[in-house]
């Protein structure tokens, strides 16, 4: 999985054509979450 940051042993990683909706992943130590990324719209 790419890593975009790394940061206080938090590791933020994405893949660009992975599954909908769009999020990403981050890591620390055992721990795992994904978060889901709001679109939102502009007028």
């Amino acid at each position: 999985m790419p890593e975009l940051s790394r940061f206080y042993g938090i590791i933020i990683s994405m893949f660009f054509d992975d599954h909908n909706p769009p999020h990403f992943h981050a890591r620390y130590g055992g721990e795992k979450v994904i978060i889901n990324i709001k679109r939102f719209k502009y007028s």
